[in-house]
């Protein structure tokens, strides 16, 4: 917003001819501002300072105040949550299932968008927020790979309950890989609940990888573990020893993801915790805390409960039934 003193500025240096880029470095502004003040206040003839002053006050509508300001509970607990990494979609779905039909106590997402878009970039960083942000474009088409395991069982043969996900115990899997492909994690993904389970690894070769998806999976109840989905990574090449413990897995076909969507999606949140780049420890602790808090974010698909709520439900539910 320019000041009088800097339109007074705009005016003189316009009445000797000077180029935009000049008064620019007058008023320490950049060339653009100046342009755009002149044009919507007359053009270079007939700019005139205190014509602008009157004219930009008069268009400027009284600041409203933001729904995510009128309330500050509501304010403090969407501060809070955008600082843990829940989406505006996430933190409106959650308030909306703890305050019931009424509006005290809730926002919706849109709201909180536009409350963070009109704060400073400055601000922003000073309180800790930030939007999460997936990719932008996807990238071309690759061939496809050859398959490089040996007689692999192809999605086709998966128990066909799995497409619904209205029955529980099937999973999707992945490796993410760290800095210079040094380091990995895998990530496990319960399709009915999208609860995941962050396996810590001390090596990419397929008897560690098998080992650790054995070790993880090893606690679980039977009805809890019915089938496990991979992709075609060599990872994997020993998927049979995962079988013969009564966790069967069966194959994305290649160059499939959409195949493992719930991985997929998954794996971009865990991307937010450990970004391309960076070694991935295999500290169980710390990998078990990153996937409590993603476990902890209500989901849309839910009604806004928690991945964490609905494996519980599922456990809890195993248990009455044995």
């Amino acid at each position: 917003m320019l000041t009088l003193a800097e339109r007074e500025e705009i005016s003189r240096g316009l009445a000797e001819s000077l180029e935009y880029k000049e008064i620019a470095v007058l008023i320490g502004r950049d060339s653009s501002v100046v342009s755009r003040e002149v044009a919507r206040h007359g053009g270079r003839e007939g700019y005139r300072a205190v014509v602008a002053e009157r004219a930009a006050a008069g268009s400027r509508a009284r600041p409203k105040v933001l729904a995510v300001d009128r309330d500050p509970a509501v304010r403090a607990r969407v501060l809070e949550l955008l600082r843990i990494g829940w989406s505006p979609a996430s933190i409106a779905g959650r308030l909306a299932r703890d305050h019931g039909r009424g509006q005290a106590g809730r926002v919706s997402h849109e709201a909180i968008y536009q409350w963070v878009y009109a704060q400073p970039v400055a601000t922003l960083r000073r309180e800790l927020v930030a939007l999460r942000t997936g990719r932008t474009r996807r990238s071309g088409p690759r061939p496809a790979p050859a398959p490089r395991i040996r007689e692999p069982r192809y999605l086709d043969e998966r128990p066909a309950e799995a497409e619904g996900r209205a029955v529980p115990g099937h999973w999707e899997g992945d490796i993410v890989v760290g800095k210079g492909g040094r380091s990995a994690v895998a990530t496990l993904v319960e399709r009915t609940s999208r609860f995941l389970v962050l396996v810590p690894l001390t090596g990419r070769d397929s008897l560690t990888v098998t080992q650790a998806i054995i070790s993880a999976a090893g606690p679980l109840p039977a009805s809890i573990k019915r089938s496990l989905t991979w992709d075609c990574g060599s990872e994997m090449a020993l998927h049979k020893d995962v079988t013969a413990t009564g966790l069967p897995v069966f194959f994305a076909h290649p160059h499939s993801p959409w195949e493992r969507g719930s991985n997929e999606n998954l794996n971009r949140i865990v991307r937010e915790y450990l970004p391309k780049g960076v070694e991935i420890t295999s500290d169980p602790h710390y990998l078990a805390a990153i996937a409590a808090e993603i476990n902890d974010r209500p989901r849309k698909i839910h009604d806004w409960r928690k991945p964490s709520e609905v494996f519980t439900e599922l456990l809890e539910l195993d248990a009455s039934t044995a």
